[in-house]
């Protein structure tokens, strides 16, 4: 017996109580072991990272399109600077992104990512990205995004990567609190604006 000195409904009170807690505590572990599972497993569309470039570059090529969306109520422009490249599989490819604040303020924002079709997420690897940081635009502010990639040249092993010949590499910009320092800056200059209206 887990609880022996209670007895009827209060250890059964008790164990539901003990129930209740322990789920809690697996749904809030959940979320990083299912992001650490995707990093790892490229299950969903999850990119992989690497520090820098494979060593092999095959003959055989895959088309890389480029998508770009904003969360509701986002109020930048985003969209990739070329649609779709044709790249070698192991050629490390650049492919840039452009991002502009229309509005009045600064703006932050933190994008979120994946590959379609979900066998290529674990092949496509990405050295550098602006989705790594969080991105601040001023206002009026246009800027070019980044993003350095290959792609895996073990994918032409993998039963069903082999037959992947188009990669959709996709972001969406969701709007994020300015940084502490950021948004101190703005405090004052957001309280003259008002004192003028």
């Amino acid at each position: 017996m887990i609880f022996p000195n209670l007895q009827g409904p209060k250890r059964t009170a008790v164990q539901l109580v003990g129930v209740v807690v322990t789920m809690a505590s697996l749904s809030f572990a959940a979320v990083p072991f299912y992001d650490w599972f995707c990093r790892v497993t490229g299950f969903g569309g999850t990119t992989s990272v690497a520090e820098t470039g494979s060593d092999v570059i095959l003959d055989q090529t895959v088309k890389v399109r480029f998508d770009a969306s904003l969360e509701q109520g986002m109020p930048w422009t985003f969209k990739p600077v070329e649609r779709s490249v044709e790249i070698r599989i192991g050629e490390t490819g650049l492919a840039f992104y452009e991002a502009h604040n229309p509005t009045d303020r600064p703006v932050a924002g933190t994008a979120s990512f994946n590959v379609y079709p979900y066998a290529a997420g674990g092949y496509f690897t990405k050295i550098e990205c602006f989705c790594f940081t969080e991105q601040v635009l001023q206002p009026g502010e246009t800027v070019l995004m980044p993003v350095s990639y290959f792609v895996d040249p073990a994918m032409v092993d993998d039963p069903e990567g082999q037959f992947v010949h188009e990669i959709v590499l996709s972001y969406t910009f969701h709007e994020t609190p300015l940084p502490e320092e950021q948004a101190a800056l703005e405090t004052p200059a957001a309280a003259d604006r008002a004192a003028v209206n």
